[in-house]
């Protein structure tokens, strides 16, 4: 990164935010600069794109043969001008456009025409379609739920049979398979629809409450809901993130991203910034597991991009291969302005070995690597806060971005409750009034269930400091409270690189534990050598002095990686830490045994 680059502020605005106390402990950080006008709706930066660089490309897919399938801005207006037209001619009834399947040029066209004629559309994560067994009963809670007018899949083979026995009566469309389906619509008939003034008719009509899309919460904490998003929700969020990145005004971003579009983070963060910039979005057929982490590194072999976005584990998972090979790093790492990890802590040992490659691979003209994060959530569009200066390690979350609010409350065990006010939070959730009136808070602000406190009470630019999930934080039997997302960060670092994961325990015992997901390398080694490795781990971290509450007395280590079928996985590559404990029940009860019956239980 040149060295100007921070200092210079038409490329990066600079840290900003004030403090205002609100009594009882509580207090307020905003932006001072106030947010900018920003779109009326997501289809106005399609048109503006398609007729000001018709013929740069908008968006590209692998096509099977190590090539891309590309389409030019012009030609994604077109497409998306034809099926908008298809669902204006259909008359279906009220209800959104639901879509089954991944990432897809097919998707986006779709997603976007939606968008365009004002019919919401959402995207439900492909493992309720694909992972979920023979009965799909969740798939089919969630249909029933939405109640679509009309439901896509990329391939009929995959997907029919998930909605076979669905009771809704919503179109089915495929792009692959359709014939094999009775009643069933071939997407490509909608491509080939005629546009007429209809579709600028509706996107004229669009307002910036106009529902976008429905997205559905993670289900972390509960059964997930149906967050509504708005066009004003998403068209503020990326003003939000200009005011904060203006680089992103001046140099187009190019983007090889895997983030689902049923995640805020892959849809409303990344495509709608491509969407805003006029950018280009490589759509990435990887994934962060061990069967398909080898499609990313190999799309990097023809793509280079200039922002980069993963989640932590992502970036574990690469890095083996990226050290391997400085040619496929400097891939990733040569030209980026600025390379993301999702709000949930990076191990340190993660963020120093990815320090270590570029300061390898890069040119030094370009300067050290920009590793930064931001933080947010489905019901906030998503970003609310982003840390826009150099950070010297993993943990702070940023500074809240112009047109954004951050209320800390006090709460219990000593933490701080954050809430959020500004234009890209949710008018609240579909259909379900009780749920809405208990997200916000008496003074209109969202409860998002995360913690955060300040790196520097005296210092509140040196940004906040994520402090874990409010719902998962416990007490031991002492009274100690345990914070398990910081605990889980440092916890798997302490045990790098033997560990990927980690699940915390200890709600309402004596002493804290933890469940541990090994890495591909500790499943390697003999059961004694790895016990050595982690007791030395677990004692290193107990010489730093954290308590009770800070170092598990005893740890058991899992067979295979975390089971993405069963949600132990989200979306996002998180570890989901409820669904988790209650699915691994049995190593809990192994893990307190006073007599553990294999080698897999270590002792501090």
């Amino acid at each position: 990164m040149p060295a100007d680059f921070f200092d210079d502020p038409r490329l990066l605005a600079p840290r900003r935010t004030e403090r205002v106390e609100l009594g009882g402990g509580a207090f307020l950080l905003r932006h001072p600069e106030p947010l900018q006008p920003y779109a009326r709706c997501v289809g106005e930066w399609l048109e503006h794109w398609a007729a000001t660089t018709p013929d740069a490309l908008a968006m590209a897919e692998p096509d099977g043969s190590g090539s891309w399938q590309r389409l030019s801005w012009r030609e994604l207006r077109r497409r998306v001008g034809a099926v908008g037209q298809a669902l204006i001619d259909l008359q279906l009834p009220d209800g959104p456009v639901v879509v089954l399947s991944d990432n897809s040029l097919d998707h986006a066209v779709l997603m976007l025409a939606a968008l365009h004629v004002g019919r919401p559309s959402c995207t439900v994560s492909s493992g309720y379609s694909r992972l979920a067994g023979p009965d799909f009963t969740r798939l089919h809670a969630i249909l029933d739920a939405l109640r679509p007018a009309l439901v896509y899949a990329g391939d009929a083979q995959v997907y029919a049979p998930a909605v076979a026995q669905a009771a809704t009566p919503a179109l089915r469309v495929f792009s692959q398979g359709a014939e094999s389906v009775p009643g069933a619509r071939a997407f490509a008939d909608l491509l080939a629809t005629p546009e007429t003034p209809a579709v600028a008719e509706a996107l004229a009509r669009l307002t910036p409450d106009t529902h976008a899309k429905y997205l559905l919460t993670s289900g972390s904490t509960g059964t997930p809901k149906v967050v509504i998003n708005t066009h004003r929700m998403l068209c503020a969020n990326q003003q939000m993130l200009l005011q904060t990145l203006p680089f992103l005004a001046r140099e187009k971003p190019v983007l090889l991203d895997w983030l689902p579009w049923s995640h805020t983070f892959g849809s409303n963060h990344n495509l709608n910034m491509v969407l805003r910039h006029g950018g280009t979005l490589y759509i990435d057929d990887g994934r962060p597991l061990p069967a398909l982490v080898g499609r990313t590194l190999a799309n990097l072999k023809t793509v280079q991009p200039t922002v980069y976005f993963n989640v932590p584990r992502g970036y574990e998972m690469m890095l083996p291969a990226l050290e391997a090979d400085p040619d496929l790093a400097h891939r990733l790492l040569g030209r980026l302005r600025m390379l993301f990890y999702a709000g949930a802590g990076m191990p340190p040992a993660t963020w120093q070995r990815l320090e270590a490659l570029a300061a390898k691979v890069r040119d030094p003209a370009m300067g050290p690597l920009w590793m930064t994060t931001s933080w947010g959530s489905t019901e906030t569009a998503p970003a609310v806060t982003f840390a826009n200066w150099q950070l010297d390690r993993p943990g702070v979350i940023g500074l809240p971005m112009p047109g954004a609010q951050v209320k800390f409350v006090p709460a219990g065990g000593g933490k701080l409750e954050l809430r959020i006010k500004g234009d890209n939070v949710t008018p609240g959730y579909r259909d379900n009034p009780e749920a809405t009136a208990a997200a916000f808070d008496e003074d209109g602000f969202y409860r998002i269930g995360d913690a955060g406190r300040l790196r520097d009470e005296a210092d509140p630019s040196q940004g906040i400091v994520f402090d874990g999930r409010v719902a998962e934080d416990f007490k031991l039997t002492s009274g100690t409270w345990v914070s398990v997302g910081t605990l889980r960060v440092k916890l798997v670092s302490a045990l790098s690189p033997w560990v990927a994961d980690a699940v915390i325990t200890g709600h309402d015992r004596a002493e804290l534990g933890a469940l541990l997901f090994l890495s591909e390398a500790a499943r390697a080694l003999p059961a004694a050598t790895l016990q050595g490795h982690l007791q030395a781990g677990l004692r290193a971290l107990a010489a730093e002095g954290g308590g009770s509450s800070q170092v598990p007395a005893r740890v058991r280590w899992l067979q295979g990686p975390p089971d993405a079928a069963s949600g132990e996985i989200t979306d996002k590559g998180y570890l989901n830490q409820r669904i988790a404990l209650a699915r691994r029940a049995a190593d809990v009860e192994q893990l307190y045994a006073a007599t553990p019956t294999d080698e897999r239980t270590v002792q501090r």
